[in-house]
């Protein structure tokens, strides 16, 4: 197996640092890329003096999937893995990942644990059927993709700056390419979702409302808007709306929060549901994503090897 590693970071220097000398610990041999976009801790000089990396791309927008993309175009590998910049590969993920693809699987993913105060939580193996298909999920920050399927996939859809995984394994899944569970390929994750801190100043939606915006938009995009997907989204949003209305309830939460929870959901189930619509017509093949790798060039300003 020939292997790359894409780590996209912004503003994380400390935590990415760790996540480096896990790769060089564990995937000595691997090409790995950074994508760094658009820090402002020092993240550039300190990349560039470690020995584990191959190549810092530089760029100006902090759109997670345009950094995923943007590595993509950059490795040579025949295989690409993404991890995070708060992620560490544990031993035998490099063996994992490498006895999967040798039995014939297009994807690799395996558990996430997740530190948190007192201990780890591990993540299990994901998996849903939705309108017949039936989908493994995983997390953007421990899969492996061969070059063969990320070129069908196009990368990840860059409209969305949450949930592309999720998206790339729902179009997989169309595919009929496999993501095997691999419970060797281990990372431990020291920090949360990223989402927030990559939002630009002047976004037009909080975290909750991009969240349903892409939920909406992945399974608009590919199943179409028909009653099922809409009662799928639909329940996912009761949910959390049951969840936030248990928490007023119990004194964890005030009633402003419930209210601005809805205000946040109801746009973002629109907005997701009419974009999603726009992607599925723009891409009518089974790559269903109008904005990937090939799309365009000018993700990277400067490039260091």
């Amino acid at each position: 197996m020939d292997l790359s590693v894409v780590v996209p970071t912004l503003n994380a220097r400390d935590a990415l640092l760790d996540a480096l000398d896990a790769l060089a610990a564990h995937a000595p041999a691997a090409e790995v890329v950074v994508a760094n976009g658009p820090s402002v801790d020092g993240t550039s000089g300190t990349v560039r003096d470690h020995d584990a990396v191959d190549t810092l791309l530089e760029l100006s927008e902090r759109n997670l999937n345009a950094a995923r993309n943007a590595g993509i175009a950059a490795t040579n590998g025949t295989v690409v893995a993404f991890i995070g910049q708060d992620t560490h590969i544990q031993p035998g993920w490099t063996n994992a990942v490498a006895d999967a693809i040798a039995d014939g699987a297009d994807a690799v993913t395996g558990p996430v644990h997740r530190t948190v105060e007192g201990g780890v939580t591990t993540e299990s193996v994901d998996e849903a059927t939705v309108s017949g298909r039936d989908v493994t999920f995983f997390d953007g920050a421990n899969v492996a993709i061969t070059r063969r399927a990320l070129r069908a996939l196009d990368g990840f859809d860059e409209a969305l700056q949450t949930g592309a995984a999720r998206d790339a394994a729902h179009r997989l899944a169309g595919m009929d390419r496999r993501v095997a569970w691999a419970p060797n390929a281990c990372v431990l994750r020291t920090d949360a979702d990223d989402v927030i801190h990559r939002l630009p100043e002047d976004a037009d939606s909080s975290a909750r409302g991009l969240k349903y915006r892409a939920l909406a938009y992945r399974l608009t995009k590919n199943y179409g808007a028909t009653a099922a997907i809409t009662a799928r989204v639909l329940r996912h949003a009761v949910g959390d709306a049951a969840s936030v209305g248990g928490a007023v309830l119990r004194g964890d939460a005030d009633l402003s929060t419930w209210v601005g929870a809805g205000l946040a959901v109801l746009p973002g189930l629109w907005r997701g549901s009419q974009a999603g619509l726009s992607a599925r017509v723009a891409d009518r093949t089974t790559t269903r994503n109008p904005n990937g790798v090939s799309t365009r060039m000018d993700r990277v300003h400067a490039r260091h090897d």
